[in-house]
């Protein structure tokens, strides 16, 4: 499929899952097996509807969830087959649905890049997290993908788990180097209050949080001193290994998003897809686009979104790029404190720039007034 548009970055939602872990806040269904064939055909129909945006070329596709792996593989194996080729094409897996078979269906499909969601080594906070897979499945989950000639295999991880301590993410880090993934997107516990894993959990997320900074240092020294590249603030790899489609997010690139919840920014407009799964297969097999929540976007909202994700990776920002959205002052006054430097046009974080992070981007932001 070839379309007239300039969107080189498609990605795909298949929101359906085994069960829902406590501390998870994505669009997500549980089981309904008997409508994957369903969804699957609202995902093409949109497809098609929206074909016109992207370019000729598209350059990666991301299938996220909710567990991807989770859909039926006939209809996985469709849906692949249905999305335009790309350079990079990533799949999110649980590790207790990688089977062999799977795993080979997705090389056939086209796949380049699997994420697997580990998240932890240690069965006990495994337990806390609600997760079905022990470490013996996440193992054998990157063996059958290295079997099927998977060379590129991120591996998530999670800390800041009530009941962690630093020995505990020392072994789930050592743990996950041995299996020497080309990528690790290591991420800060997040539980959205008023969730059931808050409710349960309030009191030792509370002295989680007190510790995170340690954690995120941790996490750092370890990687990068085992040669892996500290190329966004969560995201590590071996060399030519960046997440491609996640950077175009990041550097601020158009993208289209298909299926319930998935958003797109093209141009100046942004659009959410309504979550409801009902109305967005009904829309569909009607052809229509699916219910959606539109914002359109000025030139100063672009520019701050630009710095501020800019900012998350390790290469700078050329400040022609961002000009108008730098809080008058702020560089210079963040640079004696040693938390950004400015050359040749172009400002990035220090190093202690980066463990700080989102409270010295909030330093360097202009404040966009709020709407009426």
């Amino acid at each position: 499929m070839s379309g007239t548009g300039h969107v080189r970055h498609v990605y795909v939602h298949l929101p359906f899952c085994a069960h829902r872990c406590g501390y998870c806040d994505f669009v997500t269904l549980v089981g309904k097996r008997d409508g994957h064939g369903a969804y699957v055909d609202a995902l093409l129909a949109e497809l098609e509807l929206e074909r016109d945006v992207l370019a000729e070329r598209v350059e990666t596709v991301f299938l996220g969830g909710g567990t991807p792996t989770f859909t039926e593989p006939g209809e996985l194996a469709r849906l692949l087959d249905g999305l335009p080729p790309a350079a990079e094409v990533t799949v999110e897996a649980n590790p207790e649905t990688v089977t062999p078979q799977l795993a080979t269906l997705l090389r056939e499909c086209g796949v380049t890049r699997v994420s697997l969601g580990a998240q932890s080594f240690d069965p006990k906070l495994l337990s806390v997290l609600e997760r079905r897979a022990g470490p013996d499945d996440v193992r054998r989950a990157f063996y059958h993908l290295r079997d099927a000639c998977f060379d590129n295999i991120s591996l998530d991880l999670i800390y800041g788990i009530p009941g962690q301590s630093p020995s505990d993410l020392e072994r789930d880090l050592a743990e996950a180097l041995a299996l020497a993934p080309e990528h690790l997107s290591c991420y800060e516990l997040e539980a959205k209050p008023g969730t059931r894993f808050v409710h349960t959990w309030g009191a030792e997320l509370e002295g989680q949080q007190e510790a995170m900074e340690g954690y995120f240092e941790q996490v750092v020294e370890t990687l990068v001193g085992a040669g892996y590249r500290w190329y966004e603030t969560a995201n590590f790899c071996r060399a030519g290994r960046q997440a491609r489609h996640n950077m175009a997010y990041w550097l601020g690139r158009d993208y289209f998003g298909l299926g319930i919840g998935a958003v797109s920014t093209v141009g100046d407009l942004r659009s959410r897809n309504a979550p409801k799964l009902a109305p967005y297969l009904a829309a569909l097999a009607s052809g229509l686009r699916p219910p959606r929540e539109l914002e359109q976007l000025d030139g100063q909202t672009r520019l701050v979104e630009r710095l501020m994700l800019g900012l998350r990776l390790d290469r700078p920002v050329r400040l022609a790029d961002v000009a108008g959205a730098v809080e008058p002052g702020a560089i210079d006054r963040l640079q004696r404190l040693g938390l950004v430097q400015r050359r040749d046009g172009c400002l990035a974080l220090t190093r202690r720039g980066r463990f700080l992070g989102g409270g010295v981007t909030a330093e360097l932001v202009v404040e966009i007034p709020a709407k009426k």
